[in-house]
């Protein structure tokens, strides 16, 4: 099962474009999703546990040029509270 995770991007003026297409090449992002305001740009990764989370976030999303700054939200499940 693997883990998934929301990254808020923020990027250098004028720099969007550029990221986009880098963060395109990255396996693991699901969607892309440039927006108005901040963040600038919303991706959906799935990876296959927290290390490669961070792994992602660091080693490749943020040596990206124009990249200035990340938000990592991992989304967690919810276990079924009702007992059968």
């Amino acid at each position: 099962m693997s883990d998934r995770a929301y990254v808020l991007i923020n990027v250098m003026p004028g720099q969007t474009s550029e990221v986009v297409r880098a963060l395109s090449a990255i396996k693991q992002i699901k969607t892309i999703d440039p927006c108005w305001g901040k963040p600038d740009i919303i991706v959906v990764v799935e990876v296959t546990d927290q290390d490669a989370l961070t792994q992602l976030v660091l080693k490749r999303i943020h040596e990206i040029d124009g990249v200035s700054q990340t938000d990592t939200h991992l989304v967690y499940r919810l276990k079924d509270s009702k007992a059968k």
